[in-house]
């Protein structure tokens, strides 16, 4: 298992929480670039650029580069470029969305009976009037996309509201359900980071601390999976799911006594 070639890692209780690095992070990380392995950092994160995230990691100590980051706002503006003709969409989220709609070239509109798309990330000043909005777009026949699918956001002593708390507010209003979904799982989100790596999946592995994102996105298209207790799911939510990963660790300390095991008997 530890002879892959690509270990993809979410970011938000896998790596860190809040400027916090987790437990056994710097050395894996330093392993796994010393013995050439591809290093990813999968995110659904809608509030941070894929700059931002390089940068972030950099503070904390980590060697990062742009090309090593894949976000759910830079996938779901990818997923507008290249999949639609001209779209002009009222997105809900913060400033890192538009960022990343800017940086591909995708046009946002504040009207929403102009909109062919209302994009939906996580929003920290989501309001009544942004829902009406919203609403008002989608039952004009604007196609609702939610960034991802996260419910909620692990912060240090707290769990906050994320993107999928705004879509489903979004759906209930307008009484339409969401034409797609971007981010961890779906299928257009593995299809690009298969495309961006280079690697077949069966010679990767998926790290994250979420069952039904991260966990399920690696086991939905082949590759390994591993949980880590660091963030959302608890040891005791895995027997309860129909969602299984193929390793359960505590924390990054595990993957690095794994790998220094392999580089022994190597």
């Amino acid at each position: 298992m530890m002879d892959l070639d690509g270990y993809f890692f979410d970011l938000d209780g896998t790596i860190l929480l809040g400027e916090q690095l987790l437990p056994g992070v710097s050395e894996t990380l330093a392993v796994l670039r010393q013995t050439g392995k591809r290093i990813l950092f999968l995110s659904n994160t809608t509030t941070r650029t894929r700059m931002d995230c390089v940068n972030r990691l950099r503070k904390l100590g980590l060697e990062a580069h742009l090309e090593e980051i894949v976000t759910a706002a830079f996938t779901a503006a990818i997923y507008l470029r290249e999949g639609m003709q001209e779209p002009l969409v009222f997105a809900v989220g913060e400033p890192a969305l538009f960022s990343e709609l800017d940086e591909q070239g995708v046009k946002h509109t504040m009207d929403p009976l102009a909109a062919t798309h209302v994009l939906v990330g996580m929003d920290m000043h989501f309001d009544y009037d942004k829902l009406h909005q919203a609403m008002t777009a989608v039952r004009n026949g604007a196609a609702l996309i939610a960034a991802n699918p996260d419910p909620n956001c692990p912060v240090v002593g707290d769990v906050i509201p994320d993107t999928w708390s705004m879509v489903k507010a979004i759906e209930a209003a307008s009484c339409i359900a969401p034409h797609a979904v971007i981010g961890k799982p779906s299928e257009h989100y593995a299809a690009k980071v298969q495309e961006w790596s280079g690697l077949s999946a069966d010679r990767c592995l998926m790290i994250g601390d979420r069952l039904e994102t991260d966990i399920l996105f690696g086991s939905n298209h082949g590759f390994y999976t591993a949980l880590v207790l660091t963030g959302v799911t608890a040891k005791s939510d895995i027997a309860h799911s129909p969602i299984q990963p193929d390793y359960v660790w505590d924390s990054l300390d595990d993957l690095l006594s794994i790998l220094h095991m392999h580089n022994e008997q190597t």
